[in-house]
């Protein structure tokens, strides 16, 4: 049972990812946790990424690649994986199938968890914050109890952080929504595209979630 898990930032993607590692036992795989771990274990490709990533630059596709590729040859990965941040270009997809492919292994579907836009906004710009002691509050999740006044400190006086504001969050989107598009018409395309509305409660999305592991 080999998954990719996409969705746009807010749309609950780490906690369905969360609830498919605890029920069905297989690692999640991020390309960061890839990153580390091949750095840490001093492997050639992660010395030459550790390059990269000192100077604050790309790694580049061949090198993330091979990572990918090194990763899911160990042995926790036999009974499958759930790949969360990879592919994130065309050419990526295409890599990715050629790994599988050289591995005996294949995808067996790409879950999607979407929410609209302007819902993503809202839960990604609504959070602000008490400037007397830092306390952190959410306009929708969790609001003061006294609009308009800290729960912590009884101060009136709120901020929000730069990028929790709805101009920079929407431009971010703008450019997760563009960089994701052609990702996934490429798995639509393949037939492996399984999308999910991911405006609901946890519990109801995870359903869908484990309907379509369980038909795999």
């Amino acid at each position: 049972m080999n998954l990719i898990i996409m969705g746009l930032p807010g749309a609950g993607k780490g906690t369905q990812a969360e609830r498919i590692i605890d029920a069905y036992h297989i690692p999640q795989i991020s390309t960061g946790d890839m990153f580390r771990e091949a750095m840490k274990n001093q492997t050639a490709l992660g010395v030459e990424a550790k390059t990269y990533i000192d100077k604050g630059e790309l790694v580049p596709d061949d090198v993330t690649n091979g990572i990918v590729k090194e990763r899911l040859n160990q042995k926790d990965t036999d009974k499958g994986f759930l790949l969360d941040g990879f592919p994130r270009t065309i050419d990526q997809s295409n890599a990715l199938e050629e790994i599988m492919s050289d591995l005996g292994k294949k995808i067996d579907a790409v879950i999607n968890i979407h929410v609209e836009e302007n819902i993503l906004i809202d839960r990604l710009a609504g959070r602000f914050i008490c400037k007397d002691c830092g306390a952190t509050y959410h306009k929708l999740n969790h609001p003061p109890k006294v609009e308009g006044t800290c729960d912590r400190c009884g101060g009136h006086d709120f901020y929000q952080r730069e990028d929790d504001k709805p101009e920079i969050v929407k431009n971010r989107l703008a450019v997760n929504v563009r960089d994701s598009a052609p990702i996934i018409e490429y798995y639509k395309e393949k037939g492996l595209l399984h999308t999910i509305d991911g405006n609901r409660e946890i519990d109801a999305v995870f359903k869908d979630v484990q309907k379509i592991i369980n038909s795999l």
